[in-house]
Parts: C-alpha cells; structure tokens; sequence
C-alpha cells in the first residue's frame, strides 16, 4: 500500500511542477522580455507600477482558473459552455487565434534569439525553433519531453537574467518608489503587459496541464492552491529582475532605439550591460523564453480544440500541435512587420481577449456551484476577481486604439 501512494504523491508533485513552470515560462515569454525593455526604455522607472500590477492582476486571475477548472474537472471552453451555452466556442476561437498571434511573435523571438547567440538570420532561426517544438510533440513522449525541458529551460532563464540584473546595478530604491507611486501612467503599456503575460492562452496554459495530468478535485485543491500561488511568485520575481536589468541600463544614461524597424531593445540593454558577453546571454535567454513560450502556447491554444473535436485522442491534438506551429511559422515568414513590434502587439492583443474569459469563469463560481460539485466559492475571491474583471474591461477599452498602433507605428 505504501509504495502506491509514494506514487501518487511523487506523480502529483511531478504535475503541479511541470503546471508552474509552463504558466511560469509561458508569461516570461520573448513578448513580456521585449515589452519590458521597451517600456522600461520610455517609462523609466514608473514601468515598475506597470510590473506590480501584471502580478496582481496575475494572483487573482491564476487562483480562480486554477481553483475553477480544479474543481469542475473541465477545459475552460467546456466550462464556459455549461455554463453560457455556446460561449465556450467563442472563448476557444478567440484562445486560438489568440495564440497563433502570440505563437507567431514567440517564433519570430526565437529568432531574434538565435540571431544574437550565433548570428544566424532570423528567419532561418526562426524556422530551426518551430522545428525543434515539432520535435518535441511528435515524440513518443511527448508529455514527459515537454515537462523537462520546460523546467530545465525556466531554469536557465532566471540565473541567466538575475547576473545581467546584478551587473546593470539599478537604481533600486527609485524602483521600489514608483512600484506604488508612479510618475506616469500608461492604460497601453500595463494592458500590453498583462496581456503578455498573462492574457489569452496563459491564463489557461497551467489549469490545462494539471487537468491533463489527472491532478483535479476538491482533495487536490490545496496543493492546486500553493502550486499556483508559487507559480505567481516565480514569475513575479522574474518579471520584476528583467525590468531591473534594464532599468539600470537606462538609468546608466544608455540611448536604447526603440523606435526603428529593426530595434531590439532588449538586446541593446543586456550588451550595453556586458558587452558582447551580455548579447550572446541575451541570445540564450530570449532563445529558452521563446522556444518555451512556442510550446506553452502551442500545447494550451490546441487543448481548447476538444470544443470542436470531441473525442479526439491524445496523439491526435499532438498531431494538431505540430500544425498549429507550421501555420504560426508560415505566417511568420510571410510578413514583414518587424518581429520587435509584433511581440509588443501580440501581448496587446491578448489583453484585449483577458476580460472575456475572466468574466465566464467569475460568473460560474459567483452562479454555477453546481458545475463545482456544490463547492462553496470563497466571498473574497470572488470580490477580488469580479474587481480584476471590471478592471480589465475598462483597460481594454482604454486600450484598443494604442495597442493596434503599435503595428501601424513599426
């Protein structure tokens, strides 16, 4: 008997794991590293309000979509579904091409990644990335290879951008300043950054995964709980010393070039920081964000064609998968809007579709106790979500005419 439930333990640990660092890696993507050194480059240190509010918006929305699909045992469209009848399709349409946009711009970062690691062309790294994601999905292992490699990559990235953070040496306590009491505000850049990192397919990408792995019901709503919560963490650590890192750089009197077609921003801060060092570290973290970030939104966009294709089994949504990239990567090389500004734009347009989603989910545990197995929402979440909601509806209104000039403006 004892050897079974070492099993189990060890099996739901290995989960709850593999669903922090995909959501983790899936919000600290070639998207948020862009929109960070490009906002921290025009904002100054007032983007850290910008930061902490991407981390609370994070914390509210995580805990609901974790506890809800947790205790339903449902994908989100299937959620949205029983509950709103036919808004579940809509919820999956939007999640999709939501990530084709974002998948599109995560293929263009790896790219972008590879160009500054060894120099090769974009486009041709762009297309070796994509090959390497297909890989992944199309091995006979493909669960047990995306949970590894997600995990070691997450890794990497962290040591790799907490030294260029120490070497930049930041100007901390103005940081820490206008983290609560910005100089300026922008609706634009805090809806571009919540939507990179936590809009659209990432909202969904670590409930998804844990549903995958069986890790659901109210006996698993603790460890549901802790695991999300520390997934909020990491990634708020890790969004805050990326924005350090460059901050220092900025503050230093460094000109960045954000405005030029082919600007790479964040490149420019983390060689302004080490030198030739710091650009091929910079290759290699934007290379793991990216390479990461094409598979979370790969796996979590394809995990909503079960509203469409019932039955389907595993190896056919792998199947899917591998599709979904060779699309993204098809219309990665067919355009010509720098990948810079596509990543900056694909983190608007996702928060664009936030509010949606949030909505259905808070209207099913504030209505549909039922779908939770008569599970009795907790009152405080559901002020704090109902609260995020109103407040991403209004920063997406706000936001809508900036975030589609971001395209026109490249």
């Amino acid at each position: 008997m004892t050897q079974p439930a070492n099993d189990f333990a060890k099996d739901r640990r290995s989960s709850l794991i593999a669903a922090i660092f995909l959501m983790a890696t899936s919000a600290i993507g070639p998207g948020f590293i862009t929109q960070t050194a490009t906002f921290t480059t025009t904002l100054g240190a007032a983007f850290a309000f910008g930061i902490l509010a991407s981390i609370l918006i994070d914390f509210v929305v995580q805990l609901n979509v974790w506890r809800i699909v947790t205790l339903t045992r449902m994908r989100a469209s299937d959620i949205a579904n029983a509950a709103i009848p036919g808004s579940g399709y809509l919820l999956a349409f939007l999640v999709m091409f939501g990530g084709l946009v974002f998948n599109v711009g995560n293929i263009a970062g790896a790219g972008l990644g590879l160009n500054a690691l060894m120099g090769l062309d974009p486009k041709w790294g762009g297309g070796l990335s994509a090959l390497v994601a297909i890989g992944i999905f199309m091995s006979r292992r493909a669960g047990l290879a995306l949970d590894r490699i997600i995990v070691v990559l997450g890794l990497l990235m962290i040591v790799l951008t907490a030294f260029v953070a120490i070497a930049s040496n930041p100007p901390v306590g103005e940081a820490l300043r206008q983290t609560v009491m910005p100089e300026t505000l922008s609706f634009a850049a805090i809806t571009t950054i919540v939507g990179g990192t936590v809009g659209g397919y990432i909202t969904y990408s670590g409930a998804h995964r844990l549903l995958d792995k069986g890790t659901v019901g109210e006996e698993n709503l603790g460890a549901v709980t802790r695991a999300a919560l520390s997934g909020i963490v990491m990634t708020g650590i890790m969004r805050y010393v990326l924005f350090l890192a460059i901050l220092g750089v900025v503050a230093s009197g460094v000109v960045i070039d954000v405005s030029s077609r082919t600007a790479n921003p964040a490149a420019q801060a983390f060689q302004a920081t080490a030198g030739e060092l710091g650009l091929r570290v910079f290759g290699l973290v934007f290379w793991a964000a990216a390479i990461t970030s094409v598979i979370g939104a790969a796996y979590t966009s394809m995990s909503f064609i079960t509203v469409f294709a019932k039955g389907i089994t595993e190896r056919g949504r792998n199947l899917a998968t591998v599709l979904f990239i060779l699309v993204s990567l098809s219309v990665y090389l067919s355009l010509g809007t720098p990948p810079a500004a596509l990543l900056v734009f694909a983190g608007g347009f996702n928060g664009l579709i936030l509010p949606i989603g949030l909505s259905i989910f808070m209207y099913v545990g504030w209505r549909r106790s039922d779908l939770m197995g008569g599970y009795h929402y907790p009152r405080w979440l559901l002020v704090l979500g109902a609260l995020t909601c109103l407040l991403s509806w209004y920063m997406a209104v706000m936001s809508v005419g900036p975030v589609f000039a971001f395209l026109n403006a490249a």
